[in-house]
């Protein structure tokens, strides 16, 4: 499955991974034989997953500095870290979206990334082979977003907090992997598609299965060292367009 190293001696954490597929992504690393810790900013529902999972409850929240450097004092030594942890406020266009709404999907999809990333930091630089996933969205796309072929064109900029938060989590997913390669890191975000998760209505009721996607985050987990680093890719393994 891998050529990443021996699953019992790997370590995982996983944020937002007590529902939907930061779940998923956690069930398979840990069902893969890693130790895996299982990121929640509630406690109780953290513990909940982790006891179903075989993994370790981790709380963590991403927009929360105390909470974050609590749990990266938790965790001496880290092979992989899946950045998760997402929110969708509204999805209206930038002319009716309110600045707060853009201010609140910011904090977690790109400024808690970076916070998080930072604070493991230290941890990741004792593997011999660390890995981080960032899961974006197809929909932060820019060239899908204006190829009027598309559906995320025809959707008229439509959830334009989340789209452009991920548009942004692309480049500093970018930006990482261009510092880090000298230290071995391979650092790639992922378009899961769209999955039957809570993050909106239209998620909600979505046939897509969010193992499917779990899949690909788990397949850039366990790149090798001769792997690619700094690219965006779907969930099927093909590249996706910046």
């Amino acid at each position: 499955m891998n050529d990443f190293a021996t699953p019992k001696d790997s370590i995982a954490l996983v944020t937002g991974a007590n529902k939907g597929i930061g779940k998923e992504i956690a069930r398979q690393l840990a069902d893969a034989g890693l130790t895996v810790y299982v990121g929640s900013r509630d406690a109780g529902r953290g513990e909940a997953a982790a006891a179903e999972l075989g993994g370790r409850p981790l709380v963590l929240d991403v927009t929360d500095e105390r909470s974050i450097a609590e749990a990266a004092r938790q965790v001496g030594s880290l092979d992989i870290l899946v950045n998760n942890a997402g929110i969708m406020v509204d999805g209206a266009n930038p002319a009716e979206a309110g600045v707060e709404s853009f201010r609140r999907t910011y904090e977690t999809n790109v400024f808690g990334v970076l916070a998080v990333t930072n604070a493991f930091l230290p941890a990741l630089r004792r593997s011999l082979r660390p890995r981080i996933v960032n899961v974006s969205s197809g929909t932060a796309s820019l060239t899908w977003s204006s190829d009027p072929e598309r559906e995320f064109a025809l959707a008229g900029g439509s959830g334009a907090a989340y789209r452009s938060s991920k548009a942004a989590l692309n480049a500093v997913t970018l930006y990482y992997a261009q510092t880090l390669a000298a230290d071995g890191f391979k650092v790639n975000a992922l378009a899961p598609g769209l999955r039957r998760t809570g993050l909106n209505e239209r998620a909600a009721t979505s046939d897509g299965d969010p193992a499917e996607a779990a899949r690909g985050a788990v397949r850039l987990a366990f790149l090798p060292d001769d792997g690619p680093t700094g690219r965006f890719f779907s969930w099927d393994g093909t590249d996706v367009p910046w």
